[in-house]
């Protein structure tokens, strides 16, 4: 076995990773995604036997991965460990320096037991052994800089190195200040929405942020407003708004009567400080374009959303009645709105399944005349694996080749979505229980009233099954039980 000598100290030695780093500012360009799933066992302080170990991991750089340099990168994904810890939210960082520092390191932090555990180790590269010497892990848990285990992975070649090279991606990121800068040029009728929701892992409390401008359609002046929202699990949904005030148009994103969304900060305060917010972003997965790509970029449909980053992790404070609820890398994600106005009716869900995976769902029917009796057009986004299905967000809507319209039936407590595209298919339940409901009203560009109903502690069941062999077989099944952000709304 080969690995790293001596025991880590967690943040010690040099070169700890940055993310996205290495060294130096990231080059612009092509990032790099790819997943890998290490086996292997723990020996926990006290303990006499071995513990089994699995971890699987979505690895994400924002530059292409440098053989003969050093390269950060972040890594999320899922921590199993026999009778002691599953965790879908284990989150890190990977310096990868084969040649440079002949060692990739790995420093990682999962919750084990209602207790936050840090697995720090790393493969030391052996130009006489590389590939095994690349496949071992040794490594070292902490708890509050105290050791109480050690143990080893192992990345298994049999089965693991197609997965593992089948499921390499290099992609080109997009900023997440340009995605977050406002879109309006001044047209009177829109709406650009800047929202934000997440689950504190440790509570299990829900939290949305709502910032919306809205230019009215008579031509009067736009104006900035919105809320803020925390969804308890042992008391009543407490909301309160800002607004409206005066928009300051500006060039990274929402700023308005001390509320401000800016790449990487979210602050502000809603009624006269009754509930403040204080967060640190940290995306930890390239955009999804819930719609088209083209229908964010020109706005031809009567709307469109979409995600700067498909999942983040935030960090800070959320203070409300004199509680405050401090985060530590609670998974959520930010959105993007941009249209006319809300649509006629909608549901929308976005669902953080563990290891990397979410699910985004909008399904809406158009205020526009003859389209009001239509159905709702379902937009579905699954990214799994570091793949996004349908790969086409078109597929979803309107069906092609082999893949049937996807259909909502929209309602509540409950709603529903299913559909089919190529091989796959699948059936999401969603449940917004009532006492996990905010209802909400606000005023659309044209004047009218809209409703939103929304619950940041809702449950949902995803099965995704494939076409296999003739029939039908079960590929991956999630069940969120106060996890899910869903909302149901209408005008």
């Amino acid at each position: 076995m080969s690995g790293g000598t001596g025991t880590p100290t967690p943040g010690g030695g040099t070169g700890t990773p940055t993310p996205g780093g290495g060294t130096g500012t990231p080059a612009p360009g092509r990032g790099t995604v790819f997943g890998e799933t290490m086996l292997g066992t723990v020996r926990l302080d006290g303990e006499a036997r071995d513990r089994r170990v699995r971890l699987d991991l979505t690895v994400s750089a924002d530059r292409l991965l440098r053989p003969l340099g050093t390269t950060g990168a972040r890594a999320t994904g899922r921590t199993r460990i026999a009778g002691w810890a599953d965790d879908p939210h284990t989150e890190g960082e990977l310096e990868i320096s084969p040649l440079a520092r002949r060692r990739i390191r790995y420093r990682l932090t999962f919750t084990a037991d209602g207790r936050r555990v840090t697995l720090d180790g790393w493969k030391s590269v052996t130009p006489r052994r590389p590939v095994a010497s690349m496949t071992v892990l040794p490594y070292t848990l902490y708890e509050d800089g105290a050791r109480i285990g050690t143990g080893t992975l192992r990345f298994p070649l049999t089965t693991g190195l197609l997965p593992f090279l089948a499921s390499f991606r290099f992609p080109r990121p997009s900023g997440g200040g340009a995605l977050l800068a406002p879109r309006w040029r001044g047209e009177p009728g829109r709406t650009e929405v800047w929202y934000t929701t997440l689950t504190d892992p440790d509570t299990g409390s829900g939290v949305w942020l709502h910032h919306e401008l809205t230019a009215p359609a008579d031509g009067s002046a736009p104006y900035a407003h919105g809320w803020a929202a925390v969804f308890p699990p042992d008391g009543p949904v407490r909301h309160a708004r800002f607004g409206p005030a005066e928009w300051v148009p500006g060039r990274t994103g929402f700023g308005a009567d001390g509320v401000t969304v800016r790449p990487g900060r979210l602050t502000g305060a809603a009624e006269d400080g009754a509930l403040r917010w204080d967060l640190v972003e940290r995306p930890t997965q390239p955009p999804l374009f819930t719609f088209p790509r083209w229908a964010w970029h020109r706005p031809l449909l009567p709307a469109a959303q979409m995600l700067p980053a498909a999942r983040a992790a935030y960090d800070g404070t959320v203070t409300h009645d004199g509680t405050t609820l401090t985060l530590t890398s609670a998974p959520g994600a930010s959105a993007r709105i941009y249209g006319h106005g809300n649509a006629h009716r909608w549901a929308w869900l976005h669902a953080d399944l563990g290891g990397g995976d979410v699910l985004e769902i909008v399904a809406a029917v158009s205020t526009r005349p003859g389209l009001r009796r239509l159905p709702p057009l379902v937009f579905l986004r699954l990214h799994r694996d570091g793949r996004t299905w349908p790969r086409r967000a078109e597929r979803a809507a309107v069906g092609w080749a082999g893949a049937g319209r996807f259909r909502a039936r929209v309602g509540l407590p409950t709603w529903t979505v299913t559909g089919r595209a190529g091989l796959r298919r699948v059936r999401v339940e969603v449940t917004q229980p009532a006492d996990r409901t905010l209802t909400l009203d606000y005023t659309d560009p044209d004047g009218r009233h809209a409703t939103c109903r929304n619950s940041e502690r809702a449950d949902a069941h995803v099965l995704l099954e494939r076409w296999w062999y003739g029939g039908w077989r079960t590929e991956a099944e999630w069940t969120l039980d106060g996890t899910a952000h869903a909302e149901v709304g209408s005008r």
